[in-house]
């Protein structure tokens, strides 16, 4: 029996379907490597074959397009010209192939394929390319020659992430610099990268590497898999960015889209050859994801494979990533991307509707990514609750190494949309933030960049709205939307962070309650930048309240990094009491208590614990943090002793617990 139906005996009665799922990427597996003849790695190294490549004697191209009948090779080179010595060869398996000596093309010349097949033609971005760019007069991409004399060389080359635990600032070149523009590479190294170390991360999440030729898509609606966004500067400049986060022991994660392609067939793969299935489903009902105007991958394809498992290895080995977040699982691994389905049974995750190709590729991916490199992180982005998607794949899981709660920032939002402050719930907020898998690791956050989006509100935008505008100045008269907003503001990530089993995420300024939503240039907004920036001044100004927000986030995440493996060790509730509005628990020698209430404060409220001498580490509601310093900090408590529970070791500490505050005590521990 698998261990991942040992471990959770509700998983029994489909267990025929998992180790169905189980045997399908086993044999897949064995297909891949010829019986283990080679490795995973051997076979996923169709970036070193196919695109254009350096070779001793000059370049050598290469594509796949079955379906076409002539292929040119055309740039600036020959005036973007259909010559006769750029004509590709054809090969065995609809390979075209094309070998020219050194003089022909140099590093900076701009290139496409022009292709002809039945019925049609036109000209296209080599799938494999690895360096894309855009005119700046005619918009129009082109693949370009990049292979400079002096390549970079990597500081690190065996960095190790730590994951104990992991946390994660989540963020965006183009959109990480003040001014009204689009963010370089170098800028983010210069301006932002000692920003996360100074806050305490240990990570960063980097969205829209993967070129793509819609600014405003955010980055998901990807063209070229193997070339970084060229808007952000050179492929050597963002190799830069990653060794100096390795610098200042930060890994590098990035954001991979594997789950759908844009659907632009002159910059992207939709339409290679002129056909339509080359990677993509034959079936248009299956190729065409109506909700994301996208194109859907036919994972179980052989070359299909062979392209996204290449790509996984390339980011890893050629930029140093050190894992990604895979975007769009939940897309995937149902035919019908998951939309409309209710997910309220086990048996919504074993049946018809499931894509078995799209999981065997992942779990084939998460694989392939810890051979090349045991350290590697992977996350799942994935909402349905699937399963085995953290559970290693010898187990009978996916191979993942953590999975987004993403429930729990939709919980905060229906929360704070739909309840009055008095009808917030400590048990409802317990049941969110601690309900997850007891075999798998998961990533907790109160809201990421989808949260931030036109269309929604961040959690202080939600919480301040149009006060946000007037009243965070030091210097102007303060509102009880703002008090209040700020307070909850670090309550909810307080309570998110601190119960975490795996790691937290927080998106770039959300930490110190960046004002107003995300926006992308577009034509509804003149091409405006305004919204497509963080607004760094409003957290370094101390004359305003943002800083309040930040400076309480860093001491947050500097508490938690402070206790080795915080997020393995175990949560104890000490109490849910929803009529008044409190909740408690412990990890280790630390207390946590949180007075949601929003008028009531009590007094020597009771709170039964381990026996001990208690002092407060950290207070949502100290001055320094935007509070009203209602608790004395230098005050040690006591236990006091109860025969009823003398048995147990425990006392009642009796403390002072203001109206919408959150304290954390220290155990001193002095049984030990």
């Amino acid at each position: 029996m698998l261990e991942i139906i040992k471990n959770d005996p509700w998983l029994a009665p489909y267990s025929r379907a998992i180790n169905g799922r189980h045997n399908y990427y086993q044999k897949r597996l064995s297909h891949l490597t010829k019986g283990g003849k080679i490795t995973l790695s051997d076979f996923a190294n169709g970036h070193n074959y196919f695109g254009l490549n350096k070779t001793p004697e000059g370049w050598v191209l290469r594509e796949w397009a079955p379906n076409a009948t002539e292929i040119h090779l055309i740039g600036t080179f020959n005036n973007w010209q259909k010559l006769d010595e750029y004509k590709l060869t054809k090969a065995e398996g609809g390979v075209w192939e094309i070998n020219l000596s050194s003089d022909k093309i140099k590093h900076g010349d701009l290139y496409k394929l022009y292709v002809s097949w039945h019925g049609g033609s036109g000209e296209r971005i080599p799938a494999w390319c690895k360096r894309v760019v855009q005119d700046n007069n005619t918009y129009i991409f082109s693949a370009q020659v990049w292979e400079p004399e002096t390549k970079y060389t990597f500081r690190h080359n065996n960095f190790i992430p730590s994951t104990s635990p992991l946390l994660i600032y989540e963020t965006h070149v183009g959109m990480s610099t003040s001014d009204e523009k689009v963010g370089t590479y170098n800028e983010f190294r210069e301006n932002i990268l000692p920003r996360i170390k100074e806050n305490g991360y240990n990570a960063i999440q980097i969205m829209a590497i993967q070129e793509h030729p819609y600014y405003g898509s955010f980055g998901y609606h990807v063209s070229s898999y193997f070339a970084p966004s060229s808007r952000n500067g050179t492929p050597d400049e963002l190799r830069e960015l990653i060794d100096a986060a390795h610098d200042m022991g930060i890994a590098v994660i990035m954001d991979i889209v594997h789950s759908h392609s844009v659907k632009n067939e002159k910059e992207g793969i939709g339409s290679i050859d002129g056909s339509y299935d080359l990677y993509f489903h034959s079936n248009p009902a299956k190729r065409y994801h109506t909700a994301w105007d996208s194109l859907c991958f036919d994972y179980s394809k052989d070359e299909v494979l062979h392209f996204l498992l290449s790509n996984c290895k390339y980011w890893l080995e050629e930029f140093k990533f050190d894992g990604f977040r895979f975007d769009g699982v939940t897309s995937m691994i149902y035919y019908n991307h998951g939309l409309e389905e209710s997910f309220s049974d086990y048996s919504d995750y074993y049946n018809e509707r499931q894509d078995g190709d799209a999981i065997c590729y992942l779990t084939l991916a998460n694989q392939l990514i810890h051979e090349i490199n045991p350290h590697a992180i992977t996350i799942a982005e994935e909402v349905s609750g699937m399963p085995g998607l953290a559970v290693k794949p010898e187990l009978g899981g996916y191979g993942f190494d953590y999975r987004m709660a993403m429930n729990i920032p939709d919980f905060w939002i229906k929360t704070i949309k739909e309840k009055r402050d008095e009808d917030w719930s400590p048990g409802s907020i317990w049941w969110e933030i601690t309900n997850r898998r007891s075999d798998e690791k998961t990533i907790s956050y109160a809201e990421s960049h989808d949260q931030a989006l036109v269309g929604d509100k961040t959690i202080i935008f939600r919480l301040i709205d149009s006060d946000m505008y007037w009243h965070m100045s030091k210097l102007t008269e303060s509102t009880h939307r703002v008090e209040r907003g700020i307070a909850l503001h670090k309550m909810i990530r307080l309570v998110t962070a601190s119960t975490i089993n795996g790691g937290y995420l927080n998106f770039m300024g959300n930490e110190f309650g960046h004002p107003e939503w995300i926006d992308f240039p577009r034509e509804g907004n003149d091409w405006s930048y305004k919204y497509a920036r963080r607004q760094w001044n409003l957290a370094d100004d101390q004359n305003l309240k943002y800083h309040y927000m930040g400076d309480f986030d860093k001491a947050m995440i500097s508490l938690i990094n402070s206790f080795h493996n915080f997020q393995d060790s175990k949560i104890i509730k000490i109490c849910d009491r929803n009529d008044d509005s409190i909740l408690s628990y412990m990890r280790e020698d630390m207390l946590f208590v949180f007075n949601f209430h929003p008028s009531n404060s009590y007094s020597n409220y009771g709170l039964l614990v381990p026996q001990d001498e208690y002092k407060i580490i950290l207070d949502t509601d100290d001055k320094k943090f935007g509070g009203f310093d209602s608790n004395d900090k230098s005050v040690h408590h006591f236990t006091h002793f109860d025969p009823l529970y003398a048995k147990e070791d425990k006392g009642w500490l009796k403390l002072y617990l203001p109206a919408r505050t959150a304290i954390v005590l220290k155990r001193n521990n002095s049984k030990k």
